[in-house]
């Protein structure tokens, strides 16, 4: 296994949580007649955010029990509160913090996914990793392009860095895009070459051109892992750190030439089965109906 393989793995969540603040999300208040604050939150990003407010000191309104919120869109008012006073203003101090997607969603464990290579192609999986569980690298003698191994809608794209070379240290920057799933699963899809074929807000279907994978030093690859949000790290009263592990990861089942169902066993090697049904299974009735004029 090549060591930049285990490079990528570092930086996977790495990724995933710095980027998560950005300002993809602020939080606005609005005083009502009545006394009470609304909290909005404006979103300029896709997918799903959580939220998790850390309260400084809060007067004249009830404590609030579960400081976490899930943001589906812009504009959600996700919070109001309501004074015991109504001759008193409520008084409110608080930060946040807020992270890609939502706090543990109900995932489906046997959800059957496609290999990220066009029907027919081969590659080669490495699945073992110290560092993180369930993250899969997949190798191909040439570059070939990556395709989308499940519907979702792209929510990160980090199409940055030109890195046509094989230069271990460069492999520090490269380039990344995450897909989020029904189920609020994260696809991310980290070591493409730079020219996605994809933008942010886009939503793909199974065996959809992502991108073309990049070079390494034993051939052409990228890695994948799916993951889900499982907590989110909150700070306490006394300035201590809760649940700083978010991200937990699933180990993916795959439709293969080889295998209609099963998991990916180290080093070796498979052929991608992207059937209709597969394709399909996510759809709309109206995408179905579309698909059919193409």
């Amino acid at each position: 296994m090549s060591k930049l393989f285990f490079l990528f793995l570092a930086s996977c969540f790495i990724w995933l949580n710095v980027n998560a603040q950005a300002k993809e999300v602020t939080i606005t208040t609005k005083r009502n007649k009545d006394g009470s604050i609304n909290l909005i939150a404006n979103k300029s990003a896709p997918g799903n955010y959580t939220i998790a407010l850390n309260l400084n000191s809060i007067s004249n309104t009830s404590e609030i029990a579960n400081p976490i919120f899930n943001i589906r869109s812009d504009g959600d008012n996700f919070l109001t509160l309501y004074p015991n006073d109504k001759d008193q203003d409520i008084s409110l101090s608080y930060t946040y913090k807020f992270v890609l997607g939502r706090l543990n969603p109900k995932i489906n464990p046997n959800f059957l996914y496609t290999l990220p290579y066009a029907d027919g192609k081969k590659t080669r999986v490495t699945t073992r990793s110290p560092i993180v569980a369930n993250i899969i690298s997949f190798y191909t003698m040439q570059a070939d392009t990556v395709v989308a191994v499940r519907k979702g809608t792209v929510v990160k794209v980090a199409d940055l860095y030109d890195d046509d070379n094989n230069n271990f240290e460069s492999k520090r920057k490269n380039n990344s895009l995450i897909i989020e799933h029904e189920d609020g699963t994260l696809a991310t899809y980290q070591g493409l070459k730079k020219g996605f074929l994809v933008k942010l807000g886009q939503i793909v279907f199974p065996g959809q051109a992502l991108g073309v994978n990049n070079i390494s030093d034993d051939g052409y690859f990228f890695v994948l892992n799916i993951s889900y949000l499982k907590a989110v790290e909150v700070i306490n009263k006394r300035g201590e750190k809760l649940n700083g592990n978010m991200y937990g990861t699933i180990k993916p089942y795959f439709n293969t030439k080889e295998s209609a169902n099963s998991f990916l066993r180290f080093s070796e090697y498979y052929s991608s089965a992207i059937t209709p049904e597969i394709i399909q299974k996510e759809m709309t009735k109206k995408e179905i109906r579309n698909l059919g004029k193409k």
